[in-house]
């Protein structure tokens, strides 16, 4: 299957986890992949693996919180492809901090990048889109945590709220230049992000107790990276062509038990 074969794709965070499988995924559909993040050697690794399996991947580095970053990013793609179709909004950062002992530099991080970031790559991507008059779809990876409260989450879940806020209204204006938004709400997926002090999340006690042996997510695991790849493939592609400003859970049935 090559429901992407000539299109471009830009994944941010796209060097490791959810955002690497989504590149992967939409590369071995036919596009043509770009990832971002601000480790080059991690990104470069990245890349290596992508094109190893003969897929067409580049890495550029760069920060989604900058402006000027996002400009020269947006402005190397324009110069490099002459196009950009789909944009998955997947970089994220996790600052664990009690309310009354929150930093505004701690606080301002977790925003600069979820919401800033999306908001800068979504005004960039849409304004290349609408330039060529392309059908183009951006996705908004973002967390069940965005209508949730979790202790010491509040900077996160409040960003992630932020998020799907942003994608129900860029997918209201962008429609009528051709551009679909639309947001994944994840659960407990296995990334780099949900291992804490060298131990994974989900082959904890709490969790084996919790979320398995109780049932608390209906599947009785986490997720695995693929799994939201697929989703996001399917937001970016054909198949979704009347879906617009939706959030879609992708939690193995977490977001429905008590």
């Amino acid at each position: 299957m090559n429901r992407f074969e000539g299109k471009v794709a830009f994944i941010t965070g796209g060097a490791t986890g959810v955002g690497y499988a989504t590149a992967a995924r939409l590369a071995s559909e036919g596009a043509a992949v770009i990832i971002t993040g601000r480790r080059a050697d991690v990104g470069h690794q990245a890349e290596a693996a992508l094109r190893a399996q003969g897929f067409k991947a580049q890495f550029i580095a760069g920060d989604v919180s900058d402006e000027q970053s996002v400009a020269a990013m947006f402005a190397q793609i324009e110069e490099t492809y002459g196009r950009l179709d789909i944009l998955v909004n997947n970089a994220a950062t996790f600052e664990p901090m009690q309310f009354l002992g929150a930093n505004m530099k701690d606080w301002r991080k977790v925003f600069d990048i979820i919401v800033n970031g999306t908001f800068l790559c979504t005004q960039a991507a849409a304004r290349l889109m609408a330039s060529q008059g392309t059908k183009g779809a951006i996705i908004n990876v973002s967390s069940i945590n965005s209508s949730r409260a979790l202790e010491e989450s509040s900077s996160y879940n409040a960003a992630k709220g932020a998020m799907d806020q942003l994608t129900r209204n860029t997918a209201l204006e962008l429609i009528n230049v051709g551009i679909r938004v639309n947001s994944v709400a994840l659960g407990f997926i296995e990334t780099p992000m949900s291992v804490v002090d060298g131990v994974k999340e989900h082959e904890t006690d709490w969790f084996q107790d919790i979320y398995v042996a109780r049932g608390k997510i209906a599947q009785r695991r986490q997720g695995q990276p693929e799994e939201v790849a697929g989703v996001i493939a399917f937001l970016a592609s054909v198949d979704a062509s009347y879906m617009c400003g939706a959030v879609i859970p992708v939690d193995g049935g977490l977001s429905i038990t008590f």
